[in-house]
């Protein structure tokens, strides 16, 4: 495939905002290629409007508006904000596969917890965490039926798994893209780690299995050199 920038979209909630900006500096630090980010921030998408009452996040559907974003073109990243990458970006935009709407990590597991960040509830569903890290062929055409007032109209269950599309649409990339530490346990291997129970920024999270790579890279985002 022709090099191209890679096309980021991360999921920006005000409430944990240094959960992006760690994210954000993850993804750069460990990555060979151009980048752009777009933080889906709901008060930056116009012609969109959340009618959603449930989520526990404030992209849990925003993340859906990323091939409208894109105006149905060409291919982009969407990644949760609670996350953060141990391996070149540019790997995971490699697996791009012409032939589906879509790519994530097939997920099959039932949730540890029944309670989430912010006490949020944990609830197991099919597909669960799938729509947490998505390679979008926004160009596909099955895509275009993701407008803005579908997505505001369209319940969760039929978003999050993925339900306007065939299941042959829906590519699979490693479960190391898409680790949920919290869930599944430490992993000297994992590519992606995603604190989907909370982010370590949270204190009752913050000795969570591998945090310690978050609050690491937390303190990146706030060095600076100084002059001695």
């Amino acid at each position: 495939m022709k090099e191209t920038m890679i096309k980021i979209f991360v999921g920006f909630d005000p409430r944990e905002s240094v959960a992006y900006h760690v994210c954000v500096n993850s993804i750069i630090r460990n990555a060979s290629a151009p980048l752009s980010f777009t933080p889906l921030a709901l008060k930056n998408l116009q012609g969109y409007s959340e009618k959603h009452t449930d989520g526990s996040n404030q992209f849990i559907y925003s993340r859906f508006m990323v091939p409208h974003l894109q105006d149905y073109q060409g291919w982009a990243i969407f990644l949760d904000g609670d996350m953060l990458l141990r391996a070149d970006i540019a790997e995971l935009w490699a697996m791009r596969d012409d032939s589906k709407a879509v790519m994530c990590v097939h997920h099959n597991y039932k949730t540890k917890a029944s309670q989430k960040y912010l006490g949020s509830v944990n609830q197991d569903y099919p597909r669960k965490n799938w729509s947490s890290v998505v390679l979008w062929n926004c160009g596909h055409p099955a895509n275009r039926n993701l407008t803005p007032q579908l997505i505001e109209s369209s319940s969760g269950s039929y978003l999050h798994r993925f339900n306007w599309l065939s299941d042959e649409l829906i590519g699979e990339i490693p479960k190391v893209w898409n680790w949920l530490p919290d869930e599944f346990g430490p992993n000297p291997e994992a590519k992606l780690l995603h604190w989907t129970l909370g982010t370590p920024c949270f204190h009752e999270y913050a000795t969570a299995p591998m945090a310690e790579e978050w609050h690491g890279e937390a303190l990146l985002v706030n060095y600076s050199l100084q002059i001695a």
